[in-house]
């Protein structure tokens, strides 16, 4: 049998258990002209996404951004790509040339399977024809395990393409990237299980469906909050661009590429700012649901037909302005803050609230409880829990501002954090003081200090 005798037929299966969509009529076209349509989608949304970037931040800095290629500068981002695709491909002798295209393919690859499961909208019939299909490219009972497994590997490319380039500054960015996704994942992990709990499915137009009534990101308020947080640090945008670091990196992982190459990780990290926001209207915001009151218009007409697919683009592009936002306003974390807000404040917040939410869905199943203001108030406390947290005075660096000084009879643990001079090249090789800790004049600045004395009168007689 032919593989085009193949495309065209249907599936058998009527439905899939636990899946709300009904793919029942999709047949092998169907699902290959979706695959395209959404890897358009998302070069087109790129594209764009750069664009909208550079204009909205030039906005806030009171610059005109582009606007000179087409109208607008709708053509400038056509114009960088143009400019990336023309450039000299560069190849570094000492990188391992296999690993060193495979990792950005490998980035890439993995950013653009994360629409398969989106739904973009219920079912839809197609222009001048009696076919109707869901407006999502497939779904089953685990989809958002899914997604978390094409983010978990997407990070290879990454740490790959830094590793394998041969150099220090790479592999540093890759080593960080490594750490901070390890960090945040966990955080957005646990974010996400309380809305398996609420919605009880995994499945992406489930959870969807599960929205009717309320979006859950009004229930849900500290999961969706730590769900934002750690989208940004999942996709590497400032605050939260430690990987590239331009100012200590020289652009971290991507400093060895050139060319398309480096073009394919740009494409992958516009991608992933997508795919975060997508996930986040769908399992936040409704997906593709109208917001209220037009969902209640005319028996919900907006939440038929294509009205769903116009509701999903502006949630996911509101996600998008806030990243562009964030950027233009809010300065790098430094890479210890960054590490610590991870582990010592997001993720207990979230693992607490995922017991908090268990306990009140428990007694809601086997006891008579309001549950509602159960959930605002555990909202509530898990919120000024996070406040406290974020803004408690560190002991340690208390103990180094009122610490004894170094002298006679002194802790040399607490001497070594006081007000004293520090030798940064004690052990060999130069490393930043502590807080606390000053460096030492340099000798010029010491030699300045030290007055010359003046010859010209001495018994020798004048210098020639």
């Amino acid at each position: 049998m032919s593989s085009l005798s193949v495309l065209s037929l249907p599936t058998e299966t009527p439905g899939i258990a636990g899946v709300a969509a009904d793919f029942s009529q999709d047949n092998g076209w169907t699902y290959l002209v979706k695959a395209v349509l959404i890897v358009v989608f998302l070069l087109t949304s790129v594209l764009i996404a750069i664009w909208f970037e550079r204009k909205v931040v030039a906005r806030m800095q009171l610059r005109p951004g582009p606007n000179v290629h087409g109208p607008f500068g709708l053509l400038q981002s056509l114009a960088d790509a143009m400019k990336l695709l023309l450039k000299e491909d560069m190849t570094v002798k000492a990188a391992d040339k296999f690993v060193y295209l495979l990792a950005p393919m490998i980035s890439v690859f993995c950013s653009l399977l994360v629409f398969a499961v989106i739904p973009f909208g219920p079912e839809v019939r197609i222009p001048f024809t009696d076919y109707v299909t869901p407006a999502q490219l497939t779904d089953f009972p685990v989809a958002v395990l899914y997604i978390l497994a094409c983010a978990s590997l997407g990070v290879y490319g990454i740490v790959l393409g830094g590793w394998s380039s041969g150099s220090t500054y790479p592999l540093l960015g890759s080593v960080r990237s490594t750490a901070q996704v390890i960090s945040y994942e966990l955080a957005m992990g646990l974010s996400l299980v309380t809305v398996f709990i609420m919605a009880g499915s995994m499945s992406t137009s489930e959870i969807v469906g599960s929205q009717t009534q309320l979006w859950w990101f009004l229930p849900l308020l500290p999961a969706f909050v730590i769900y934002v947080i750690s989208m940004m640090g999942e996709v590497n945008r400032l605050p939260f661009d430690l990987p590239e670091a331009e100012g200590e990196l020289v652009s971290g992982y991507m400093t060895e590429y050139s060319s398309m190459k480096f073009a394919w990780f740009f494409l992958a990290e516009y991608i992933n700012m997508i795919n975060v926001s997508a996930i986040a209207t769908t399992l936040f915001f409704g997906g593709w649901r109208a917001p209220w009151p037009l969902s209640a218009i005319n028996d919900g007409m907006f939440n038929e037909g294509w009205w769903p697919i116009l509701w999903f683009l502006a949630k996911m592009w509101a996600f998008m302005f806030l990243f562009v936002w964030v950027r233009g306003t809010v300065l790098r974390l430094r890479y210890d803050q960054f590490m610590k807000f991870g582990w010592k404040v997001l993720i207990p917040v979230a693992l607490g609230w995922v017991v908090l939410l268990s306990i009140a869905q428990g007694v809601r199943q086997f006891g008579d409880v309001d549950t509602r203001g159960f959930l605002i108030g555990a909202g509530v406390l898990a919120v000024v829990l996070l406040a406290v947290l974020w803004f408690w005075p560190d002991p340690k660096s208390k103990a180094k501002t009122d610490g004894p000084t170094a002298g006679a009879g002194s802790d040399p643990g607490a001497a070594q954090t006081a007000d004293v001079e520090f030798d940064a090249f004690a052990h060999g090789y130069p490393v930043p003081p502590l807080p606390g800790q000053k460096l030492p004049p340099s000798p010029r600045r010491r030699s300045a200090a030290v007055p010359v004395p003046d010859t010209s009168d001495t018994e020798e007689g004048p210098r020639a």
